[in-house]
């Protein structure tokens, strides 16, 4: 019987922040960069909050890998047409905000955007992808600037583009194939809001207990069924004006391509040396069009 689970878009506004359910937000985290993290807590004020909008579409979180190194993590989910900015935007907030407030913030090594697209985002064959920087030497390109080693012991990294941002994109809507490694059954998830009772990824099993929708409160019930409503009948919207805005596009080429078939038309009946009137009248062109081929 299929589970009736809470999307994790919605349970990362609302359950996800309680600090008794950071286990499953801790396994996706976890699963996604390779190693084990804990969140150490949410960083949140008045301040990097602009809206609601912005409050409930944006997590930030101080996070503890293994080794004790403090991370910056900001997670988002927004739908907008210009995402790629909305991620460049959300770091630098991030790190203007975060990095000077506090003793902590000194020994942060690393800051991640991990942006999870409930939307077509750019082109491409993959559902995760992966960017950060790197320096490369303008005359030889396999020449990657490296840190010193002393700033090694000071930023664990090896390259100078490992202190600066990365950013991870999981396009969910994009994953159909079958569930065979613990990202692709976090994505499955992220996408359908259900887990197979295989699925062993870490943070999974915890949230298939703690996210199910009938331990929700009734007016929480009742919020989370309307902002389901709300997303489903937003994509209708978006995708019927895709398919139309793509119908008048296909329109608008046909229109074109009649109009330069009659210009050529038109070019070679004058090169022949056909009357102007005759031309105009095979190809519906005016006199004024004909005379400036």
């Amino acid at each position: 019987m299929k589970e009736n689970l809470i999307r994790f878009d919605w349970a990362m506004k609302r359950l996800l922040r309680d600090k008794s359910n950071y286990v499953v937000l801790e396994g996706f985290l976890s699963t996604l960069l390779g190693e084990d993290l804990r969140i150490n807590r949410f960083l949140e004020s008045e301040a990097n909050q602009e809206d609601s909008n912005d409050k409930f579409n944006r997590a930030d979180m101080l996070v503890e890998d293994s080794q004790g190194k403090l991370l910056i993590i900001e997670v988002q989910n927004n739908r907008e047409l210009d995402y790629f900015h909305r991620m460049l935007y959300g770091v630098s907030k991030t790190i203007s905000e975060y990095i000077n407030l506090g003793d902590d913030y000194d020994k942060v090594r690393k800051v991640y955007s991990i942006n999870i697209v409930y939307f077509d985002l750019g082109q491409g064959k993959d559902y995760v992808y992966h960017g950060k920087t790197v320096f490369r030497g303008l005359h030889d390109a396999n020449d990657i600037l490296k840190l010193s080693v002393r700033q090694r012991e000071m930023f664990v990294g090896k390259e100078a583009g490992d202190i600066f941002p990365e950013y991870y994109v999981l396009r969910v809507n994009d994953f159909d194939k079958v569930a065979k490694t613990p990202l692709d059954e976090w994505v499955k998830f992220l996408k359908t809001g259900e887990i197979d009772r295989t699925a062993k990824a870490k943070g999974l099993p915890e949230a298939r207990e703690r996210l199910r929708v009938d331990s929700l409160s009734a007016p929480e019930k009742q919020a989370y069924y309307r902002d389901m409503e709300a997303q489903r009948y937003q994509r209708s919207v978006i995708k019927t004006g895709w398919c139309e805005g793509r119908a008048e596009g296909r329109e608008e080429g046909r229109a074109e391509g009649r109009a330069e078939e009659r210009l050529s038309n038109a070019r070679n009946l004058k090169q022949l040396g056909v009357s102007p009137e005759i031309i105009a009248k095979a190809t519906g062109l005016s006199l004024e069009e004909i005379a400036g081929l």
